[in-house]
């Protein structure tokens, strides 16, 4: 389907000259001369993309644009102006134009802008979309938990989105800590800003600091530009941190200076920039044994600490088990395109017997391994050899 243009422009010979040229291109477009007809029908239907006059009888084209975008803050608007006016140009650039085309309007020029504002809108539109996915997966509210560990664990981390403390996960290996971060902070008023997961095992220990914070140029050898941080780029956002149980001393240390003073300091600089983010810790080791062992420094774990929140490991939430594996089997015959027609009960069986040492991400890691080698439509136990041979 052509996508649909409006032109507001009470100039009838441009009017109709852009039509044409637009029309050519394939577009389906519609004019009026006025923009309080142009109100009208953009009441009254979808538009992919709108082009007016800055000066129109009646409204002006800047007044247009902002009614516009109290209705609609994602409709694409192209401004034109006249040469006199390029202040009001720059001043509907302000208001949510997504570009300006100076008269006289070359036809080269307006289709190669109009080709890039309808791109940009289907990416804008395409992310939408993305997001308004990836916060369904992360509700909290439809995450799977049938056991009463689970849904204490579900109603805490609704509390906790609400709030802007530091968070400590607990968790062993497999727990599902890093989904449990994201959707709380997908639940909370920063939802927009940046989540930023940190896998310190990926980073060598001399790049810590400068991914982390920083560095400016001339700091050491071979920074030949200045680089943002991490820290920095997550300004306003969350951080999360995994098996913080692993950082160095001296990191920690830097870490809890960032953390008291919202401040981050790049490798080089002498001063502080406003890093106003919230983080989220996580660790598979009991925090009273990583402090008497000297693995966590105990003014890191003051600050990291705002609130904790204890992940049961699947042996101990068995009643999950049966959801967890429905949700699986459903996601991955649909990822792998493979119809999965019948669960063997004995699956089940064995699914329950089991101790789940790797928990939630064993089950998963299982579960796709067992639809990849199955055939028939059927999931039997022997697609699980590995469990067979522990029970």
């Amino acid at each position: 389907m052509a996508e649909r243009l409006l032109i507001v422009e009470d100039e009838e010979t441009l009017c109709e000259s852009l039509k044409r040229v637009l029309v050519r291109e394939g577009y389906s477009v519609d004019t009026v001369d006025n923009a309080e007809a142009a109100i009208g029908i953009f009441e009254e239907g979808f538009y992919d993309l709108i082009i007016t006059d800055i000066i129109l009888p009646g409204i002006t084209g800047i007044e247009l644009l902002k009614k516009i975008k109290e209705r609609l803050p994602e409709q694409i608007v192209i401004i034109m102006t006249a040469y006199a006016s390029l202040e009001t140009a720059v001043e509907a650039l302000r208001a949510g134009a997504y570009d300006y085309v100076v008269k006289p309007v070359m036809h080269e020029e307006i289709k190669q802008i109009v080709r890039n504002a309808l791109r940009q809108g289907a990416l804008l539109e395409e992310n939408l979309f993305l997001r308004k996915q990836l916060e369904k997966r992360y509700d909290l509210s439809r995450m799977i938990g049938e056991s009463p560990a689970m849904k204490r664990v579900i109603d805490e981390a609704v509390a906790i989105a609400a709030t802007d403390k530091n968070v400590l996960i607990i968790g062993e290996t497999g727990t599902g800590k890093e989904l449990i971060a994201r959707a709380i902070h997908l639940n909370s008023p920063v939802a927009d800003k940046p989540f930023v997961p940190v896998n310190f095992s990926s980073i060598p220990e001399g790049e810590r600091d400068p991914e982390l914070f920083g560095y400016l140029k001339g700091a050491f050898h071979g920074a030949l530009t200045s680089k943002k941080g991490i820290l920095e780029k997550a300004n306003g956002g969350t951080v999360f941190l995994r098996e913080i149980s692993d950082l160095s001393d001296g990191l920690q240390l830097k870490l809890s200076r960032v953390m008291k003073e919202r401040g981050v300091r790049p490798v080089g600089g002498v001063q502080d920039i406003r890093a106003d983010i919230r983080f989220i810790s996580a660790t598979n080791m009991e925090t009273e044994t990583a402090l008497n062992e000297g693995l966590l420094r105990d003014d890191f774990f003051q600050v990291i600490n705002g609130v904790t929140l204890r992940l049961p490991p699947l042996r101990d939430r068995k009643e999950d088990i049966r959801p967890l594996a429905d949700y699986f089997i459903s996601m991955y015959s649909t990822d792998l395109c493979r119809k999965i027609n019948l669960v063997d009960d004995a699956v089940m069986d064995l699914f329950e017997r089991y101790h789940w040492p790797g928990n939630v991400r064993e089950l998963q890691n299982v579960i796709e391994h067992a639809i990849l080698v199955s055939s028939g439509g059927i999931i039997r136990a022997e697609h699980f050899p590995q469990l067979l041979d522990s029970c």
